[in-house]
This record gives C-alpha cells, sequence and structure tokens, in this order.
C-alpha cells in the first residue's frame, strides 16, 4: 500500500501541489487554508498550483531530521511557482551544482517505508 507523507498536500497523477487562491486580495499560498495568510480573509478558493518553477535557494541536507523516512544526503531548497508562491521543498538530488533561477520540474517519489510497511510518497524538485 502507499500513503502521502501528508494528506490534502499533492497529488500523484498528474503531479499538482494543492494550494490556494484568494478571492480578496488575489494572492495564492501553499498549503491550502481556510483562511488567506495574507490578509486573513475567508474567500480562498481550492488550486492546483504549477508544476513547474524556478530555484531560489538551497543546500544539502547531511543528518536525518527526527522521523525521516528517507536517505541521505538529499537536497532541500527553495523553488517559486508562477502563482509567485514560494515552496520550500525536498529536491531531486543533493548537488553543489545548482544555480539560482534554473527551472525545475515538480515529481512524486518514494520516500521510504513506514512502520507498519506502506510505503510512503512525498514531493521534490528537480531540474
Amino acid at each position: 500500500m502507499t500513503r502521502p507523507v501528508v494528506d490534502g498536500v499533492f497529488r500523484a497523477d498528474p503531479p499538482r501541489l494543492l494550494g490556494a487562491r484568494c478571492d480578496g486580495c488575489g494572492n495564492a499560498s501553499f498549503p491550502r487554508l481556510e483562511h488567506c495568510p495574507y490578509c486573513g480573509s475567508d474567500a480562498v478558493v481550492a488550486v492546483e498550483l504549477a508544476a513547474h518553477g524556478t530555484l531560489w535557494g538551497w543546500t544539502t541536507v547531511l543528518n536525518a531530521p527526527p522521523g525521516y523516512l528517507g536517505t541521505v544526503p538529499y537536497g532541500f531548497g527553495v523553488v517559486e511557482l508562477p502563482e509567485g508562491v514560494r515552496i520550500v521543498t525536498r529536491l531531486a538530488v543533493p548537488d553543489a551544482t545548482w544555480e539560482h533561477g534554473q527551472p525545475m520540474m515538480l515529481r512524486i517519489v518514494e520516500l521510504g517505508p513506514a512502520a507498519d510497511g506502506d510505503m510512503v510518497t512525498t514531493w521534490e524538485f528537480a531540474p
């Protein structure tokens, strides 16, 4: 059996992050919230965010954080989507050759098995 690392944050086919757009101020946000984090309005609409963006910043994680199911090292960074949302995200490889503004694509990957044996999936961005 396969399950997402967090319910309601992404869909697998085709890969999309599930965000929101505020009808009050027009800003997009991720993840979906009941109220706009920018203006506080409850007039938010569920949207699927773009599956591509540009790399803003990055690092390599060398030590697994508590509860992490994947392997280390892994890339970690910020990808800006066309909607203006900056996603703090896992990156496909722990690589020092990243470049600011590099085009990135969303993909869904297997993170590792949970204690009950289910495979846990997550999202990441790759060049």
